[in-house]
């Protein structure tokens, strides 16, 4: 069947993955009740993954610069994620697991199938775990200083 589209398989393997991966950083997200979640994650990592492809389809040149404003568009995208409330900044890890993720579709989109599944349990390290280590150092930090 994808053969009658002219369809590379690797391209198909590179796709879904970025998807899947992407899709995961974003249910962590939305687990966390946090602004973008699975579907966002997921288009940011495919988008990424996508323009990676095209870059590679030309010269390297072209590559390069691809890569480059891929870098600069998602700083756009992340940061309108990010506002203060009061006296605490709130979207910051949010946008910037989205920045990752973009990066994460990028590595897809080069073939880079091992290092893509490290970063994506780092991140998912990082969010689920390393924040719930946050949270609780905050709590204590809040108690101590009620005391």
């Amino acid at each position: 069947m994808f053969q009658l589209f002219n369809i590379d398989p690797e391209i198909i393997l590179k796709l879904l993955l970025a998807t899947l991966f992407g899709g995961l950083i974003g249910y962590e997200r939305t687990m966390a009740h946090k602004e973008a979640g699975m579907r966002t994650f997921a288009l940011v990592s495919l988008g990424s993954c996508v323009f990676t492809i095209l870059g590679t389809l030309f010269s390297q040149d072209a590559a390069s610069r691809i890569l480059a404003n891929i870098v600069v568009g998602i700083g756009f995208l992340g940061g309108g994620l990010i506002f203060t409330q009061k006296d605490h900044i709130r979207g910051l890890t949010t946008a910037a697991a989205l920045w990752t993720t973009a990066a994460l579709g990028a590595v897809i989109g080069l073939g880079k199938y091992g290092l893509s599944f490290l970063i994506t349990i780092l991140v998912l390290f990082l969010l689920a775990i390393v924040g719930r280590w946050e949270l609780k150092i905050r709590k204590e930090k809040e108690l101590n200083e009620k005391v």
